[in-house]
């Protein structure tokens, strides 16, 4: 099966919450996907957050659905922050070997849980407590491959668990930031392989100037937003591994690389839409995954708003 199809049959039997989904969400493990953020002793790979990153943009160049950053990322950050208190439930061993699909919601910048219907885990954390979760009232997305849910609280699995949260954050805004990355990479392709192809006045039209400074602005902000990615996975990864740890470095890089990863493949996606046309809003065009995509992360896990004034704060 090759990536584009794999990408494809996934979105279409996840976003159906199907067991057979499920099933091929632990292929992925099988990849090693699944155990990138997850210790060596849980059963992981005890990867770099730049190997997450490669990962979490493959998946996000084919529209990979579910809740790719929480399961990938926030929750595995979480349950490693929390220490012995995340390790009892067994579930990093579980998150690693594909067999648990987690999500979490972080009231009040992620009030809701990203794809509840197929996580066998869920958490809230509120408060700076953290606890077993129960999926409440549905809500639709604008991506019908991403659900959300409003979460209610069960047993708790921490106090004073404010570091750990915020941990758990920042990968979460790395992860979206590196699969909006990769969804404008998908969006550039395709509106490449159309502008050669669609004619018009006798001529395909990626021949017209227009068309060609149109993409070459999305190349450009894709290309930029690269290192700025790059460099918030070797900030956190550095968080980690040193003693001294400059946290707020590490929360201005990973802000910055959201903003500039949302705000590309959001160009992106609009430069995708006028080159295809009409066809660009069709269900049945392949497009449209990517544009849904794109228009449910660019809000999670941080708004570009609120990014930028969290760069602005702590460079003041």
């Amino acid at each position: 099966m090759s990536g584009t199809e794999f990408g494809a049959v996934l979105h279409e039997m996840l976003g159906d919450a199907d067991v057979a989904g499920r099933e091929l969400w632990r292929r992925l493990a099988e990849l090693g996907v699944t155990a990138l953020a997850v210790p060596e002793k849980s059963g992981g790979l005890g990867a770099s957050p730049l190997d997450l990153v490669v990962a979490c943009e493959e998946l996000g160049h084919h529209a990979v659905p579910g809740p790719v950053a929480e399961s990938l990322a926030a929750v595995p950050a979480l349950l490693v922050a929390l220490g012995d208190a995340g390790a009892d439930g067994g579930w990093l061993g579980g998150l690693a070997a594909g067999d648990v699909i987690a999500t979490l919601a972080v009231p009040p910048g992620v009030p809701l849980a990203a794809g509840a219907e197929v996580a066998g885990l869920v958490l809230l954390a509120s408060g700076g407590r953290v606890s077993v979760g129960r999926p409440g009232r549905f809500y639709g997305s604008v991506d019908p491959g991403r659900s959300l849910a409003e979460v209610r609280a069960g047993p708790v699995v921490a106090e004073d668990a404010g570091e750990a949260v915020e941990r758990a954050l920042e990968f979460g805004a790395l992860a979206c930031s590196a699969q909006l990355l990769g969804a404008g990479r998908a969006l550039l392709e395709a509106s490449v392989r159309h502008a050669q192809v669609r004619v018009q006045f006798g001529r395909p039209v990626g021949a017209f100037q227009a068309v060609k400074h149109r993409l070459a602005d999305v190349a450009i902000g894709l290309e930029f937003a690269r290192p700025l990615l790059d460099a918030a996975a070797v900030a956190l990864g550095e968080d980690t591994a040193t003693a001294g740890r400059d946290v707020p470095a590490a929360r201005r890089d990973v802000s910055a690389a959201k903003v500039a990863c949302a705000e590309a493949a959001h160009r992106a996606a609009r430069a995708a839409l006028q080159v295809h046309g009409a066809i660009g809003y069709t269900a049945e065009h392949e497009l449209s995954r990517f544009l849904l995509l794109v228009r449910a992360l660019v809000p999670a896990w941080g708004s570009p708003a609120e990014h930028r004034a969290r760069v602005l704060r702590e460079l003041g």
